[in-house]
């Protein structure tokens, strides 16, 4: 009945059945899953770009491709939500000139930090979280986490970078004007690391663009899509975000779609050749 509606011969309907699957079918079968494996991998926080970077070197394909498959399919990278700032002027402390002037490039590590604070929403309450990012790699060098959003918090971010990284004199450390990083304390610490202090201009989100993007970034994949009963959940999974994650197998853009620790550890071993260069062994 079927084949006489469509106007298609029984013999032809059958042979349809019973043909095996093509070449191309298989091959699609295959990306498919390998697309579907290294969206799971990321859960759900990779677009089309960084599935492709993922996979290119296991199986052929084109980005194109990829993003056509995710499509058809329903996997599409975690969504960004609004951002809300968290820092407060202090109209009585002083402010550092922006010596970083959007410049976020960096020949080395530990040449440019910025830092800055944001929230995260919990049944019990608001957490904090401080961050340093180094410039050079885009890698999370410092953090802290606290139910109080104070000059502590920041201090404990930055002291963590500077035990990891050991930075030498003349660090730039760049923040917005809030309170925290305005605050004499903070100040006084960046001093003692012999750290020049640099700082966004009023309300110009910009400046600091690349801590914004991270922020954006840890809300999009991580916040947003979770309900925390407590402060220590939320700590935990950050934690594990950032250290396991972030740092260590997430791909990025602006580095090549290496990871951050990736993009570090290459810069050391082209300072290893080249020092090897200058001083061969006998």
């Amino acid at each position: 009945m079927m084949c006489a509606l469509l106007n298609v011969s029984r013999s032809g309907y059958y042979a349809w059945r019973t043909r095996p699957v093509s070449q191309r079918e298989m091959a699609t079968e295959q990306l498919l899953a390998k697309i579907q494996a290294a969206y799971d991998a990321s859960h759900g926080r990779y677009g089309s770009p960084r599935i492709y970077e993922e996979i290119k070197t296991e199986i052929p394909c084109s980005m194109h491709r990829v993003a056509r498959l995710m499509q058809q399919h329903g996997l599409r990278a975690k969504q960004a939500k609004r951002y809300k700032t968290t820092t407060k002027r202090n109209e009585h402390h002083e402010y550092a000139p922006n010596h970083l002037g959007q410049d976020f490039s960096a020949s080395r590590p530990a040449e440019k930090w910025c830092g800055d604070i944001t929230y995260v929403w919990t049944v019990a309450g608001w957490l904090y979280l401080a961050v340093v990012i180094d410039l050079y790699s885009r890698r999370i060098v410092g953090w802290a986490m606290n139910a109080r959003m104070t000059t502590q918090l920041v201090k404990d971010a930055f002291q963590m970078a500077w035990r990891q990284c050991q930075p030498q004199a003349g660090l730039l450390f760049h923040s917005d004007r809030g309170s925290q990083y305005t605050s004499h304390e903070f100040q006084q610490l960046l001093q003692g690391c012999q750290a020049q202090a640099s700082m966004s201009g009023t309300g110009i989100c910009y400046d600091n663009a690349v801590v914004e993007s991270f922020f954006g970034t840890l809300k999009m994949e991580l916040s947003h899509q979770a309900t925390y009963l407590t402060r220590e959940e939320a700590m935990t999974d950050i934690f594990f975000y950032i250290e396991g994650f972030y740092n260590r197998q997430r791909r990025h853009s602006s580095l090549g779609y290496v990871s951050p620790l990736t993009y570090e550890s290459r810069y050391q071993e082209k300072v290893t050749a080249h020092d090897n260069l200058l001083c061969p062994l006998n």
